[in-house]
């Protein structure tokens, strides 16, 4: 399903201003790890957003996304305060796990295991 231009600007609006809120209130910073907004999707209808996280150096992940879902509540009040002027009503937060970083290293691993495959049946 194609998104449309509408879904598009408030999904890059509501990102960058995530973006801000985890930077001043220190939600990037996970113990000796790091987390990033990778992407936000919102709904047709704009009451929902989904969040990408990435994250480097965290080793459960999972439980790092049940820390933002647990407070989605807190930073979905942080960011009505700073879009009530753009937006009606502020979109329900999910946060999810943006694994494609995971996915390309993965990917990256089987392409130079079949090169090198490869290279000693040449030899």
């Amino acid at each position: 399903m194609e998104l449309t231009r509408r879904q598009i600007q408030v999904g890059k609006l509501v990102h960058e201003e995530l973006s801000q809120i985890f930077t001043k209130e220190g939600f990037f910073q996970m113990g000796k790890g790091m987390a990033s907004i990778a992407e936000v999707i919102m709904t047709p209808d704009l009451l929902e957003a989904k969040v990408f996280l990435s994250f480097i150096n965290v080793e459960d992940k999972k439980a790092a996304i049940e820390l933002f879902e647990g407070r989605a509540k807190e930073i979905r009040g942080a960011l009505g305060n700073r879009l009530r002027h753009h937006l009606r009503r502020i979109p329900e937060l999910h946060f999810l796990l943006d694994d494609s970083m995971e996915r390309a290293f993965r990917l990256e691993k089987i392409f130079k295991d079949i090169n090198k495959e490869q290279s000693e049946e040449d030899a």
